[in-house]
């Protein structure tokens, strides 16, 4: 009998089990938090360049000239018009896009926020099926 408790095959089988588990769960969280940080940046990227399409809607005969130098007022309409117009034209695969800010605080700039759904690319018990991700990016208008 004290043989039998003394041998140790079978016991690196346990070991190799154990981590092979433990990879496979490593995997797959290093996945889901990539494919999180890539749908994240391509959301801002596309929230950016709405806020540039925003920070430029007006018409050249909206710009004054002050002391400082030529300058001009944003109006939300324009800027959530002109969002909302490159969003639509820009081709992309958001699920669930939507538009939660486009707007011209102080009438210098422009404000936009995002928010989409990611899902994760394979669904596990330690990662959510989906969750809804936001961004914000502004833009100012500066004549120089």
């Amino acid at each position: 009998m004290r043989r039998l408790l003394r041998d140790e095959s079978g016991s690196t089988l346990i070991l190799t089990i154990f981590y092979a588990a433990l990879s496979l769960v490593l995997i797959l969280l290093v996945t889901a938090a990539t494919s999180l940080y890539l749908e994240r940046k391509r959301l801002f990227t596309l929230a950016d360049g709405a806020a540039l399409a925003g920070a430029e809607a007006f018409d050249l005969t909206d710009v004054t000239t002050v002391a400082s130098g030529p300058g001009v007022v944003l109006d939300d309409s324009r800027v959530s018009a002109a969002v909302a117009a490159h969003v639509a034209a820009v081709p992309h695969d958001f699920e669930g896009l939507v538009i939660e800010r486009a707007e011209s605080p102080g009438g210098s700039g422009a404000v936009v926020g995002l928010s989409a759904l990611w899902r994760p690319p394979v669904v596990s018990l330690l990662v959510p099926e989906g969750i809804r991700i936001g961004v914000e990016a502004s833009a100012r208008s500066v004549f120089g």
